[in-house]
């Protein structure tokens, strides 16, 4: 877990199964980089971040891992 979460993050990645927190870093790393270049600041609404994750999103660029 990153040392520098807010409080809302960290309840929203926390709401997440353990083997969808590294999903969640990614998009929320991602949204805070393009909210900062589009409006000067990361707005970031984790827990709509986190619903998304749930309801089934992933980056269609990474690579689907087979067992």
């Amino acid at each position: 877990m990153k040392n520098n979460m807010s409080p809302k993050e960290e309840e929203a990645r926390n709401s997440l199964p353990k083997e969808l927190r590294q999903e969640f870093d990614k998009l929320v790393a991602d949204y805070k980089y393009v909210a900062t270049l589009k409006y000067g600041r990361p707005y970031v609404s984790y827990i709509v971040l986190a619903d998304l994750i749930k309801s089934g999103w992933r980056n269609v660029a990474d690579p689907i891992e087979k067992d």
